[in-house]
């Protein structure tokens, strides 16, 4: 499964929700309208609250200045822990980044401005910033993305999956450049002796795991990459 992940550079300090009460916003101007770092991440963790959706993991980083936030939050639809839904988000106070939020079955959101998953919007610091409606948006783009998810890992996971058949797929992996040719045996030992009991089965699905278990090593653009390729592989458009 992919990962929902917060990378951060060695400038950048994570931080918990609270901690960015703290941090002043500057004063705006007639075209430029800072939103604060703390505004952004609880409109994130109300929105996700009244839909019920249950909240397992809120990560943020700041730069030393207090200027750009970052942040991962991660959610379980109710009845079913084993997926996640996630939403990512980055903002600025001087003018740097875009109000950024993307949302997918996993995001990559790293300080050194990877940031992306399946649907991603931005917003300028404009005096005509609308945030309030920006957050509800960005979680009705996930409810037809989980329903697509759920349907075709489904079928992965009733597809037998040969290990001829899964050395066949780890190369065409490396050809499409979703992985290094190097990682090619790497794969196919995860996926005969995987770390996780529950991937044992011999599965298509347990094969996926196989390549997103290696593609932890990866940096953020390389991991962002892999998956993108591997989702176009797999079919779990």
């Amino acid at each position: 499964m992919r990962h929902n992940s917060l990378m951060l550079d060695s400038n950048t300090a994570r931080v918990s929700r609270h901690d960015l009460m703290r941090v002043p916003t500057p004063y705006s101007t007639p075209t430029w309208r800072p939103v604060p770092h703390h505004r952004v991440a609880e409109l994130v963790v109300n929105e996700a609250e009244s839909r019920g959706y249950c909240i397992v993991s809120e990560e943020y980083g700041l730069n030393p200045a207090g200027t750009k936030l970052f942040g991962v939050l991660r959610f379980h639809p109710q009845g079913r822990p084993e997926f996640s839904r996630a939403l990512g988000l980055r903002n600025s106070h001087d003018k740097s980044l875009a109000l950024g939020l993307t949302v997918g079955v996993s995001v990559t959101v790293c300080s050194n401005l990877a940031f992306g998953g399946e649907t991603t919007v931005t917003r300028k610091h404009t005096s005509g910033i609308e945030v309030d409606g920006l957050v509800p948006w960005a979680f009705d783009q996930l409810a037809p993305q989980y329903e697509r998810l759920e349907t075709n890992i489904g079928r992965m996971k009733e597809k037998s999956l040969s290990l001829d058949a899964a050395r066949l797929l780890a190369v065409k992996a490396a050809e499409l450049d979703a992985i290094p040719s190097c990682d090619v045996v790497p794969v196919l030992k995860e996926y005969r002796s995987p770390r996780h009991e529950e991937f044992a089965p011999r599965t298509v699905w347990s094969l996926f795991n196989a390549f997103t278990e290696l593609a932890k090593k990866y940096s953020p653009p390389r991991a962002d990459k892999c998956y993108r390729r591997l989702a176009g592989m797999f079919d779990l458009g």
